[in-house]
């Protein structure tokens, strides 16, 4: 199967962001990708923080959900929709959540982020968790060539997670890391994630300077189980792309059967 991330630069206007996502998940799915993957806060990049509390939707309904569906539907693929702000019981915050929809447009799995990102570093400073509720469970899917492990971008940095979810063939990372962290941390974890879980992974992040100022580092990219990078877009919007060799996750795991050689 052919699969492929989705680079953005997300600006403060929905409606912006949505036609910028329907273009470029068309010329996937026209290069023949049957999964494609957004990136995390793919609708909204807001002014500021609290934005994303005010397009939040309820579970089930909403542009941002009907968008998802119909696109994987019209598109006949799977279609791993990034990030979404969902309404959480706290009315003042979200869950930042990942939905994933077959080729028929219905949604067969849910991801709500639970490592909330905090960094601060001179006048750069984060704390998602001021607006944003944590998730509790792990989740993947099965899409046919074999198990999809559900994370996003802070997850990346707790190993534990994709330890969690046991074997998988593909890890996908929608993500926005800072400019600061992904310069020094971003490739070499991917890469980490993909040789000691034996799969793919395949990262998709926000690639730019945005209008409220924010820089985030990009370089999408796919990694193979021996932690090659198969392709990588370093800035701008754009695709990354390549195919899973389901031989070749099994040929890594037979000759390096780490998997089988955990002790813990």
């Amino acid at each position: 199967m052919k699969i492929a991330a989705i680079q953005m630069i997300s600006t403060p206007v929905l409606a912006e962001n949505i036609a910028t996502a329907r273009r470029l998940l068309q010329a996937a799915a026209d290069g023949g990708a049957k999964l494609l993957l957004l990136p995390e806060y793919w609708p909204l990049m807001g002014l500021q923080e609290t934005d994303k509390v005010v397009i939040a939707e309820t579970p089930g309904s909403g542009l941002m959900q009907n968008f998802l569906a119909e696109m994987a539907a019209s598109l006949g693929v799977w279609l791993i929709g990034g990030t979404i702000p969902l309404k959480a019981a706290e009315p003042d915050k979200v869950l930042n959540t990942t939905l994933v929809f077959n080729p028929e447009g219905l949604l067969v799995a849910r991801y709500d982020k639970i490592h909330l990102f905090g960094f601060s570093k001179g006048e750069e400073s984060y704390e998602e968790a001021r607006t944003i509720v944590a998730g509790d469970q792990v989740s993947s899917f099965d899409a046919g060539f074999g198990k999809v492990a559900l994370s996003i971008c802070y997850d990346l940095r707790f190993p534990e997670l994709y330890r969690a979810l046991g074997t998988s063939s593909l890890i996908v990372v929608p993500a926005a890391f800072t400019y600061t962290t992904g310069q020094a941390h971003w490739e070499i974890l991917l890469r980490a994630r993909a040789i000691e879980n034996q799969c793919y992974v395949l990262a998709c992040g926000q690639g730019g300077k945005h209008v409220n100022g924010r820089r985030t580092w990009g370089h999408s990219m796919l990694i193979d189980p021996w932690g090659k990078v198969l392709d990588v877009l370093e800035e701008g919007e754009g695709i990354v792309s390549g195919e899973i060799d389901e031989s070749l996750i099994a040929s890594i795991r037979e000759s390096l059967p780490a998997l089988r050689h955990r002790k813990l």
